[in-house]
């Protein structure tokens, strides 16, 4: 209730006529918090709307200086077409951020964030940063769309108050000689182009305290290989869709991975360039999707298996159906691919191909100790029928010895789902648990999912397993 009051207090003329026409009754409690408090609350909304708190009353009319949180965002002039170049709003914008950091207290910027898509003046932008860095931020959130290139304040890479640095630029990044984070703990970089390899290791491995990196489709093209080693590092995120060139480019830039305690790896992306988890033996939670394999699916393919065999070590493993075409597509590779002994849970993040669904039986074999496997998207509509023999083929007599739990979700209620949900009730000899969450399509038919319910409860027969069947609300 706090926000939404804070969110009200903006609007000049309603709050002026409440005040007005208070009764004794209708005491102002919110105003007689500490300052610490309020100024906490206004951290909550966008400048802007801190900074228009200050007509409610003299009471309110210098807090927002001492707002330790700084949220600066053009996105409202490209909201609407009409004045997406408007030079009049650009200029508002720009003397908006230099009046608020102008008229600032003394005080300490705790977060520090900027999205100048639009409107990006460099000598402008380079001051207001440098500001924020000079008041000791912790929290530095960076997003710059630029038409040439940009080079960041010196004193953003040599930094001992950092703690957070999220950086979106859509350039070549420049980086400084020397670099040095001794207290960042979460770094994220998205749409950067990284320059070399010397300076590009040296920003990745200059962080001794970081928990968190997550790359978000930054482009490797001008790099042959690096190392990446970050002994604190917990939880690396690498989303490689491509920003320049095409799905089918793959470069030959090998990134390797030395992270010893690194818990949480996902990985997403076209495998461009070689990602090689050279030592990363805690993973426990892992999640890989390779995107649709178009010219080059032979290429990926030792890649696919290689990133996959590097994380036998986990528990938990959420993988697409694209993926496992990317381990099967050449058939004298995937013998390569090793027993994943500590794996008990598997999801599938897509909906399941007919052609991937054999293949996703010879995985399965790889998982001695699974226990529980649910396919997150259900299956393909146009699944062929016609290949239950090939899927039976690929299933082994001794298959799944420790599944205990199967959950279909955004099932239809088709023949090649029941005969997918039969082969884990057939060969799951310890199955416990079957779950079948009916889809969302507005075409769902209750009749046949009532016949699929029956036909489903009838086969089972006497098998300890239990069955339950979830519509979606």
């Amino acid at each position: 209730m706090v926000v939404v009051y804070c969110r009200m207090m903006h609007d000049f003329e309603c709050q002026k006529s409440r005040v007005e026409h208070m009764g004794a009754d209708e005491e102002d409690m919110i105003s007689k918090l500490p300052d610490c408090i309020l100024c906490q609350i206004l951290s909550f909304l966008p400048t802007r709307e801190a900074v228009a708190t200050s007509i409610l009353s003299t009471r309110w009319k210098p807090l927002w200086t001492s707002v330790p949180d700084v949220d600066f965002d053009d996105s409202l002039l490209y909201s609407s077409r009409v004045t997406f170049w408007h030079p009049a709003k650009v200029n508002c914008f720009l003397n908006f951020v230099e009046r608020v950091l102008l008229l600032r207290d003394s005080s300490k910027i705790r977060r520090f964030r900027l999205s100048c898509r639009v409107c990006f003046c460099p000598t402008r932008v380079h001051s207001w940063i440098s500001a924020a860095i000079n008041n000791n931020a912790e929290d530095l959130d960076l997003c710059l769309f630029v038409d040439e290139p940009f080079i960041l304040p010196h004193c953003v890479f040599d930094n001992k108050s950092l703690k957070e640095l999220k950086l979106e630029m859509n350039c070549i990044i420049q980086l400084p000689s020397h670099i040095s984070f001794p207290c960042l703990r979460t770094l994220h970089l998205c749409l950067i182009t990284f320059p070399d390899e010397i300076s590009t290791q040296r920003l990745l491995c200059s962080c001794p305290v970081l928990q968190e990196l997550v790359l978000l489709d930054c482009e490797w093209m001008h790099l042959n290989e690096i190392t990446i080693s970050i002994p604190a590092l917990r939880t690396l995120i690498i989303d490689d869709q491509p920003f320049l060139g095409s799905r089918n480019d793959i470069y030959d830039c090998k990134i390797n991975i030395v992270a010893k305690n690194l818990l949480l790896f996902k990985y997403c992306g076209a495998l461009s360039s070689n990602i090689w988890l050279c030592d990363a033996p805690s993973v426990v939670h892992a999640s890989v999707n390779i995107s649709r394999l178009c010219k080059r699916g032979k290429l990926v393919a030792p890649r696919a298996i290689q990133l996959l065999s590097e994380l036998r070590h986990t528990s938990f493993l959420s993988i697409s159906s694209s993926t496992i075409e990317a381990i099967y597509m050449e058939d004298h590779l995937h013998h390569h691919l090793p027993d994943f002994q500590r794996l008990t849970d598997l999801e599938l993040t897509m909906e399941l191909e007919g052609h991937a669904v054999s293949k996703l039986m010879k995985f399965l074999q790889c998982l001695p100790k699974l226990e529980s496997v649910c396919f997150c998207e259900g299956l393909k509509p146009q699944l062929r029928q016609n290949s239950d023999a090939k899927i039976r083929e690929s299933v082994p007599h001794c298959f799944l010895p420790s599944l205990r739990t199967v959950t279909l979700q955004n099932c239809r209620g088709s023949e090649v789902e029941m005969r997918l949900l039969l082969i884990f009730l057939g060969y799951g000899s310890l199955l416990e648990k079957m779950n079948v969450v009916w889809s969302r399509s507005s075409s769902r038919d209750p009749n046949k999912e009532t016949k699929f319910q029956d036909q489903l409860q009838a086969l089972k027969g006497c098998m300890q397993c239990v069955l339950v069947f979830v519509n979606h609300q």
